[in-house]
């Protein structure tokens, strides 16, 4: 899948977002690049991604993000057939936290 978005603009700015050192240096970049809204979108998303993972019905997810269960079950899907980047991240939030 990475391969259809992949491109030289596109590693630009991959290779830029990985020379962010902290959270604020995130908030100051984002807010930057992307809308407020298109930031929350893709934080709803990722939160999601982790209710799901625990067990959470479509239901409980909606109501909490206010998303919509198409892209429900887009997230859903991509956990369960999709390159593992939602469980690549939630996984290592997880590990920082726990460290």
């Amino acid at each position: 899948m990475a391969e259809k978005t992949r491109n030289q603009d596109t590693d630009f700015l991959f290779r830029g977002i990985l020379e962010l050192k902290t959270l604020e240096e995130c908030y100051t970049f984002f807010d930057d690049l992307c809308t407020v809204s298109e930031t929350f979108e893709m934080s709803k998303r990722l939160k999601a991604a982790k209710m799901l993972r625990e067990g959470k019905g479509y239901a409980e997810v909606g109501k909490e993000t206010g998303l919509s269960t198409a892209t429900i079950s887009r997230v859903n899907r991509c956990l369960k057939y999709g390159n593992d980047g939602y469980a690549m991240i939630l996984d290592r939030v997880k590990e920082n936290e726990d460290a």
